[in-house]
């Protein structure tokens, strides 16, 4: 026997059921795929699918805080990583 198959692993599910514009869940970041048939996905595909959540929080929160830096600091302005710095004054 797995030793994921001893614990039911949590539906993620927060309650906020809208796509966004990639098809993804706004509140559990799950894909329609993802989300579809929970209840009778293994428990290895749960567990894979979890990871991949935990991935697009994380990804989802580093835009938001780099967005945040760009809103409360306007005068901070991105790189131009193609502008030769050996040519600056």
């Amino acid at each position: 026997m797995d030793q994921l198959e001893l614990f039911d692993l949590p539906n993620p599910c927060i309650g906020v059921c809208e796509s966004n514009n990639r098809g993804y869940c706004k509140g559990c970041l799950r894909s329609r795929e993802e989300r579809f048939n929970w209840p009778q996905k293994p428990a290895v595909e749960k567990a894979r699918i979890l990871k991949l959540l935990a991935q697009r929080q994380k990804r989802r929160q580093a835009k938001s805080q780099s967005g945040h830096d760009r809103a409360t600091n306007p005068d901070q302005q991105e790189p131009d990583w193609f502008i030769d710095a050996s040519n600056q004054d």
